[in-house]
């Protein structure tokens, strides 16, 4: 399959030809360049997909490991060394899908979307950019090369949040992401320094030999490469980047929360998983924990916000820690069981990332027709949008996890394993997605229907988008409704073997009823014009109302924890240090060097007669020093 270095080479090719000559380009030419290079990208993976898929598996029954190109890049041991290359497995041949299938869609939605923008070729370039990272991080054959294409996927997130350059929420915003991602891949770094010094390779399947040497330290390796991984899939409390992350293009919204960024984290996750269920269990339940709690309180905030496209980030935030919790539920449960949180897992990213990339767009298209992002310049907004409805519509329902749409079979499958690990912990994830559906409903009728703004839209009448941004929606929305009808479990599971998805009609009865009640709730509080009961609400708790739509002042909480604890407490400390001392004691060398010159200058007099007498003054000292 030498082919798929197609997969790698078009999209940097694409990157190059539009970053160096892009400005010389039409619009037109330079988004076909892009577009067309995804086309050929999305092609290709499909094409590996089939082949990978259609291939017999081994005597064991699982699907056979296949790098069609590795290579030695920095030697440092006769065993220790980073490869370049590319591995083909379950897990990664589907995530070739998902990124271009949805990157390929951003490219052709962004040609209505960004049309007329400045700057529209260097835009394309970062497109490319981006989805060349990602794609380059799923199918790295090492611990290391997934490294390198994890800072190009942030350095692409960099560029691409902070596009309109020339807005200042904008910059900080790039800025924030930058850093906190930053922060956190530095534990990513160190475990993966660990790992290498006491497995002795970066490869992902260290030999048994390594793996019995270095497993008192495995854990702690393995723990602080999660920490690279809730950044990037921005986990609590490290999720404070990705809502400011909303300041970039819509398209680029949908590409970071659908297919490429936060998952990263997740499928860094399942990557290791052999080695976390194997050697790091405890480890594994802390990913349940962290994810659990990070799903309530994104669920919790996403209740009252009035941004869409800040309540489809906290969607998102909470959605990738269900991931996470059908990860870390895979312990202590017969092999069954723990298989089933693994492929719930990975199939939740999978159909998440068709319909999240869905309402991104389509909240897109809402913003494009009303140019605002508030709730409030919106309602009533289905007479004059109709596919954008309709479409949203069905991504709602589907994240809602209401049959037959797609994430009722994935979010059914990891509530079916949570309930295997724990009940307690069955319960509060069902209890989430209940929280689920409630917003994304409250969502839902706070666009389409409610008072219509009919000052604004006078001014402005909304309208549907052009055919090349509603064409995605309709492709996402059509792969949304059949997507959980794929025997997921056939292609991906933990073990690698077979396994056929059924549903717990008990925890499946129990998901439908608490989101059904939930959309219910939602209908009744904000179908109507007016919102009295929203309203009481919001009056009779206000100081939770105002906890939750400030996020439960967790950017107030970190700015305290930089500004009070680290710039003043440890940063400034260092700094009257480094100038004072380190400064001054280097100030102090240069100052003794100049006095000693200018003691010795009479000495340089330029008269025979003076270095005669110096010289001979020398001569008897060494002398005296020789004698005694």
């Amino acid at each position: 399959m030498e082919y798929t270095i197609l997969i790698l080479l078009l999209p940097v090719l694409s990157f190059l030809v539009l970053a160096l000559a892009g400005m010389k380009m039409s619009h037109r030419v330079a988004g076909l360049i892009g577009t067309l290079s995804l086309c050929a990208v999305t092609v290709v993976s499909y094409l590996t997909a089939y082949a990978y898929f259609a291939m017999p598996r081994q005597a064991d029954g699982t699907f056979a490991q296949l790098m069609p190109y590795n290579f030695e890049w920095l030697p440092f041991t006769d065993a220790l060394h980073i490869d370049m290359g590319i591995l083909l497995d379950p897990i990664s041949v589907m995530m070739l899908v998902v990124i271009s299938t949805v990157s390929f869609m951003v490219h052709i939605y962004s040609f209505g979307y960004m049309k007329g923008e400045r700057g529209f070729q260097r835009y394309y370039a970062f497109l490319s950019l981006f989805t060349f990272s990602m794609l380059g991080l799923v199918v790295a054959t090492n611990i290391f090369q997934m490294y390198v294409f994890w800072e190009l996927v942030g350095v692409s997130s960099y560029l691409l949040i902070g596009f309109y350059y020339t807005k200042p929420e904008a910059i900080a915003a790039s800025k924030k992401a930058f850093i906190v991602t930053r922060f956190a891949d530095l534990g990513f770094l160190i475990g993966i320094l660990i790992y290498g010094y006491y497995m002795g390779t970066f490869t992902f399947d260290p030999a048994q030999e390594d793996l019995m040497q270095g497993a008192l330290m495995l854990p702690w390796a393995l723990g602080l490469m999660f920490v690279g991984g809730a950044g990037k899939s921005a986990m609590f409390p490290l999720h404070i980047w990705l809502p400011d992350a909303m300041e970039g293009p819509t398209p680029v919204s949908a590409l970071i929360h659908a297919a490429t960024m936060v998952v990263a984290g997740v499928y860094q996750v399942a990557r290791l998983f052999p080695l976390y269920i194997a050697y790091a269990p405890e480890t594994l339940h802390i990913v349940a924990y962290v994810g659990a709690f990070t799903a309530f309180y994104a669920a919790s905030v996403a209740c009252v916000q009035s941004d869409i496209k800040r309540v489809l980030a906290f969607s998102t935030i909470s959605q990738i820690g269900f991931m996470m919790v059908a990860l870390g539920v895979c312990t202590g449960m017969p092999s069954h069981e723990g298989g089933l949180g693994y492929m719930a897992s990975m199939f939740h990213l999978f159909t998440h990332a068709m319909f999240k990339a869905l309402l991104f767009l389509g909240a897109g298209c809402i913003i494009h027709a009303v140019h605002s992002n508030e709730m409030s310049a919106m309602g009533g907004l289905r007479k004059y949008m109709p596919v954008t409805h309709i479409t949203f519509l069905i991504a709602c329902l589907a994240i809602s996890g209401i049959p037959p749409f797609s994430g009722f079979f994935s979010k059914d499958e990891i509530l079916t394993a949570c309930f295997a690990f724990s009940p307690v912990m069955g319960w509060v994830m069902t209890v989430i997605a209940g929280m689920t559906a409630f917003y994304m409903f409250r969502l839902y009728y706070g666009i389409f229907w409610g008072t219509e703004n009919k000052a604004l839209h006078a001014a402005h009448t909304p309208h549907e988008s052009p055919l090349t941004m509603t064409f995605p929606l309709m492709v996402l929305a059509a792969v949304t409704c059949v997507a959980g009808f794929i025997p997921f479990g056939h292609f991906v599971t933990g073990d690698g073997l077979s396994y056929d998805i059924h549903l717990d009609s008990t925890v499946a009865l129990t998901s439908c009823v608490v989101a059904v009640v939930a959309i219910a709730l939602a209908t009744f509080i904000y179908v109507r014009d007016r919102q009295p009961v929203a309203d009481a609400l919001a009056r009779r708790f206000p100081r939770l109302h105002e906890a939750a739509y400030r996020r439960f002042y967790m950017d107030e909480a970190w700015l305290f924890v930089t500004k009070r604890i680290i710039f003043r407490m440890v940063s400034t400390p260092l700094a009257w240090f480094d100038r004072h001392v380190v400064d001054g004691f280097m100030n102090f060398l240069a100052w003794a060097t100049n006095a000693s010159a200018e003691e010795v200058q009479p000495m340089q007099s330029g008269r025979i007669q003076a270095y005669t007498v110096w010289f001979l003054c020398g001569i008897i000292v060494l002398t005296l020093l020789l004698m005694l």
